[in-house]
């Protein structure tokens, strides 16, 4: 089985090889970023000590930032190898100050594995959430690097949990604890005799709850929201803005719209305007021309910071695979709503059934809550109570972690 798993990474690897000659510009990323990889992937000095940190991407490296973050202060001694997989995670963090070296992750064959762990003197390693490289694990349990879990997540859907999946079950002990999202996870970890696991909740929340203290001001946005109650659409696709679009030409005129969709191409950010009667572009966004009713943010970084302005929230990507962040604005206290594709986000199954988010499936439903929300006071309190209430219960899980290292490391 090991034999028919590394010819399947290395048939994926030669996928994208030529994904990216016709023109794939993703692909074209991830092959050209590992070409030249081990001339990055070196240690200087042969005496350092290392912690390798792998995230798969962007999401996950959010995931992982508190913890590298307390590596560096809990730990001083130690150099941080940060690794992503996907180029949409390393292109925006391949200049990450707190990582000694970011770079690719070679595929996951076992030449790699050991070559890897050969030009590091790796003292611990950190995968995120469900990450899983087989190859990875077997080499850093054979020399005695232990390998932590950290917000890992796993469904009793998964391909672990199936009949036929003996073998990949067996890999998961491969790995020294698990830091784990829920329950659940620890129940299903548990049923197949992995019982190193610690629940701890997600240490995204530690990373939202920090960006939220910071509170930066935009005085731009400001003037746009005018006192007007404001509403934010965050990583919108165009099958959201189908439904925010027409609501936005007949919200009151005591409500206006921020519009922040994932794909901020230009072919995009038309599609979006040309539907609008009344916007402005966050480009063009000056103090003195923000009396519009909808404003269309075509830059990346700061959605994050500006849910404080929001009324409520709804998060993109639930009429597509998945939603997107929605910690982002439940740390200010906004209720949030959301397609009905959530159920691989633990905070969005509890809120969704203590009411503090919201899941539409057209749109009807989606009016009827946004209306709701926006109209009745006491239905808006007790959902902004709960967001708030279940933040203020999710922090912690980088202390948790912490704790648990300082007898380890």
């Amino acid at each position: 089985m090991n034999l028919l798993y590394s010819i399947a990474i290395r048939s994926y690897s030669g996928a994208i090889a030529i994904a990216s000659l016709f023109g794939n510009k993703k692909a074209q990323l991830w092959w050209n970023g590992r070409k030249k990889q081990w001339d990055n992937l070196k240690s200087i000095n042969k005496n350092d000590e290392w912690i390798w940190v792998h995230v798969s991407s962007l999401g996950e490296f959010e995931q992982g930032l508190p913890v590298i973050e307390r590596l560096k202060q809990d730990f001083p001694k130690y150099k941080i190898l940060l690794t992503f997989f996907s180029p949409s995670g390393y292109e925006p963090r391949k200049n990450f100050q707190l990582a000694d070296k970011v770079a690719y992750m070679p595929s996951d064959t076992m030449s790699n594995a050991i070559k890897l762990v050969k030009n590091f003197n790796i003292k611990a390693a950190f995968f995120v959430k469900y990450d899983f490289w087989f190859n990875y694990m077997k080499v850093l349990k054979k020399n005695n690097i232990p390998l932590y879990y950290i917000s890992a997540l796993l469904h009793k859907d998964h391909y672990f949990f199936k009949p036929y999946a003996s073998w990949f079950r067996r890999q998961l002990k491969n790995v020294t604890h698990y830091f784990v999202q829920n329950d659940d996870t620890a129940k299903l970890l548990n049923s197949i005799n992995i019982n190193d696991v610690t629940i701890t909740g997600d240490t995204r929340f530690d990373r939202v709850y920090e960006i939220a203290k910071q509170s930066q001001s935009f005085p731009e946005i400001e003037s746009f929201i005018n006192g007007r109650q404001c509403i934010i659409a965050g990583s919108s696709w165009q099958s959201d803005e189908k439904l925010l679009i027409p609501f936005s030409k007949k919200m009151p005129d005591n409500y206006c719209l921020i519009i922040a969709p994932h794909d901020i191409s230009d072919s995009h950010i038309n599609q979006i305007v040309s539907q609008l009667d009344d916007y402005v572009l966050y480009s063009q966004l000056t103090k003195d021309n923000g009396k519009h009713k909808v404003l269309v943010i075509n830059t990346i970084g700061i959605l994050k910071k500006i849910y404080k302005y929001a009324r409520f929230a709804y998060v993109g990507g639930g009429f597509m695979s998945s939603i997107h962040n929605t910690q982002e604005a439940l740390v200010f206290g906004c209720p949030v709503v959301i397609g009905p594709k959530y159920h691989k986000f633990v905070e969005a199954v509890d809120l969704v059934n203590n009411k503090g988010m919201f899941s539409v499936n057209n749109q009807k439903e989606f009016e009827n809550i946004f209306e709701q929300l926006m109209n009745d006071e006491t239905f808006y309190n007790k959902a902004s109570e709960t967001c708030k209430n279940y933040v203020k219960l999710s922090v912690g899980a980088t202390d948790k972690i912490a704790n648990y290292l300082k007898s380890k490391l």
